[in-house]
């Protein structure tokens, strides 16, 4: 498959929520989609870095149609708010894209483990507060989708429940890790209930493969490492491919007519590292249905967020996936 960013469909009449949308895939994300005639609501954690962002995507495509609204991944009251400002306004697609990669350990707003709570908890409450307008949009032409972000790094992740906040051990890059597994755990389990539920509306994980962007670098900022930061750099110019290639799979899987509810798409290129989307395989551990439901469950306990959905009956191939 040679999918570009040509090949995103006409997106008219069609309002998508972007989170991070200030900056690298979430960005170029954004920028495609409204190119292509889309509403994007940006919710980004600094609405001065969102309102700058916008710009820049104005000056690129003119007559773009954008919001700015306030979203602190790392703030359940915050993604509350978010949620309420929404109100009813139909919303077609949900992109799951902000993220924090690899930085000491530190806590939200809430207590939580702050790489776990912002990729993985932040996402799965706001998910949950606009689950019904996602729903409502949703038809047998046009059906609403869920878009995740993990990484390929979802496969070094593993969850323990008895350590979920990393109170007892911590690794920057094992958090990260455990935080993506997460997502694609987390992004399977909400196909297979929207299936039980017969849904309009589909669940979608991917990852950007190795992409030129910010996200590298808040790691060593944090911990001071210059010598660390230099070598992401020059790293990302040498093996990195550009934020506006990484964020093809997540155009692909918002956008393309052909995508499969509960399916993994990422680059099909040199380690999968680069290159034009393509369905993949996940890590063994993503497909294990008993720790995607234990995980939903806990991370309803801990946001206090409540889906209405059905619980589905467990698979006879654990490793099948819920895909249609």
């Amino acid at each position: 498959m040679s999918w570009t960013a040509d090949d995103v469909p006409d997106q008219q009449g069609r309002t998508v929520v972007v989170t991070g949308a200030n900056s690298g895939i979430g960005l170029e994300a954004t920028r495609e989609l409204a190119r292509n005639g889309a509403t994007v609501i940006m919710a980004c954690r600094s609405t001065d870095r969102g309102e700058t962002a916008a710009r820049d995507v104005r000056d690129d495509v003119p007559d773009a149609d954008l919001r700015v609204e306030a979203c602190d991944l790392a703030s359940l009251d915050s993604i509350r708010a978010f949620a309420d400002r929404l109100g009813d306004d139909p919303i077609d697609v949900l992109v799951n894209n902000a993220g924090v990669m690899a930085i000491p350990r530190s806590e939200t707003d809430d207590g939580f483990e702050t790489q776990f709570g912002v990729n993985h908890l932040g996402h799965f409450a706001l998910t949950g507060l606009v689950l019904e307008t996602l729903l409502a949009a949703g038809d047998d032409e046009h059906e609403s989708r869920i878009v995740t972000v993990s990484s390929g790094m979802h496969e070094r992740g593993a969850i323990d429940f008895d350590d979920l906040q990393g109170e007892d051990s911590y690794d920057p890059w094992d958090a990260y890790g455990k935080s993506k597994l997460a997502n694609v755990l987390f992004a399977y389990e909400l196909e297979r209930r929207l299936l039980t539920a017969g849904a309009t509306a589909k669940s979608v994980a991917v990852h950007p493969g190795y992409a030129d962007t910010n996200l590298q670098f808040r790691g060593p900022e944090q911990n001071g490492q210059r010598l660390r930061k230099a070598a992401m750099g020059v790293m990302n110019a040498v093996m990195a491919q550009s934020a506006a290639k990484g964020a093809l799979p997540t155009l692909y899987a918002a956008t393309a007519p052909d995508v499969e509810g509960g399916a993994y798409y990422g680059p099909g290129g040199l380690l999968n590292m680069r290159g034009a989307p393509e369905r993949q395989a996940s890590s063994d551990r993503s497909y294990d249905e008993a720790t995607a439901r234990r995980l939903w469950g806990v991370s309803t306990d801990l946001t206090g967020v409540t889906y209405d959905l059905p619980r589905p009956a467990a698979s006879a191939d654990p490793e099948s996936g819920a895909t249609r």
